[in-house]
């Protein structure tokens, strides 16, 4: 019965038989290096699977190296943009110290050539509602700070106290819809009054249709009302146009940015009516 199996088999035992032929022979062939032909074959298959497990090894640990640099590299960039922005930082507090350094210089100055007595205050506060515009100082009554002091920066007229408090005053700006200053055109003496009008622009009024006014003219204070020191800066023509009646329609850009501005100086003494400005002191 086993025979029979056998014998319905005859293609795999002739395989069999094949290799095992084969084998014997095999092991009893040698190569040129003195080697048996079945250790030369398994040593090379063996060496091949070495090969193969190094490289594949070494692909790993790349990847792993770079993986681990790239994580470096992106660590490294991070503290890099920290130090970047915080001496960007540091550049910008210290270009607001020489800034405001040189502010400070200049105000010195200004308060050295005017011919009116003079107390130096910080801004600490602005509004601007409906048309009212002013600021808060650091000075008050507690300073010799009263109403209606003018207020002078190194550009120009800025405006005048209007509340005074113990510690701290109001400061109505010339742009104020209700704020008004006696002026004149530098140039032509040309006289007038400057007039708030709640916007970025002044208005010169009762400014005759004869009087001589062009646009880049310096207008200055008058000192007429009594208020303001004369001769100092108002603003720049930018606007000549006719008005109603005999008079024309000037607007004036103001020369101060209240803005771009940290000090100012308070006129402590009262200020002399003047209708001349001649000798009188410019920022």
């Amino acid at each position: 019965m086993a025979r029979v199996e056998l014998l319905q088999r005859p293609l795999p035992l002739l395989a069999a038989a094949v290799l095992l032929h084969l084998s014997i022979i095999s092991a009893q062939v040698t190569t040129s290096s003195g080697l048996p032909l079945v250790q030369a074959v398994a040593f090379g298959a063996v060496a091949e699977m070495q090969r193969l497990v190094m490289a594949t090894g070494g692909a790993v640990a790349d990847a792993w190296q770079g993986y681990v640099a790239l994580r470096g590299a992106h660590e490294d960039n991070r503290r890099l943009r920290g130090a970047v922005q915080q001496l960007e930082l540091r550049l910008q507090e210290e270009r607001a110290l020489a800034q405001q350094a040189a502010e400070l210089r200049r105000l010195l100055d200004l308060k050295a050539m005017a011919p009116v007595a003079t107390t130096a205050a910080d801004i600490i506060g602005a509004s601007g509602t409906s048309g009212y515009r002013a600021i808060l100082i650091n000075k008050g009554r507690q300073d010799g700070i009263d109403a209606d002091m003018a207020i002078l920066s190194t550009a120009g007229v800025v405006g005048r106290v209007a509340q005074p408090g113990l510690h701290t005053a109001k400061v109505q700006l010339l742009m104020d819809r209700t704020a008004a200053i006696g002026a004149l055109v530098e140039r032509s003496r040309a006289q007038g009054v400057v007039a708030g009008t709640g916007d970025q622009l002044l208005q010169l009024q009762y400014v005759s249709g004869l009087a001589d006014v062009r646009q880049g003219d310096v207008v200055v204070s008058s000192g007429i009302d009594g208020v303001y020191p004369p001769g100092f800066v108002i603003g720049t023509v930018v606007l000549v146009d006719r008005g109603p009646a005999s008079y024309r329609e000037i607007r004036i850009r103001p020369a101060v940015d209240v803005t771009q501005v940290g000090q100012v100086l308070v006129v402590t003494e009262p200020t002399r009516r003047a209708g001349d400005t001649a000798g009188a002191v410019q920022p």
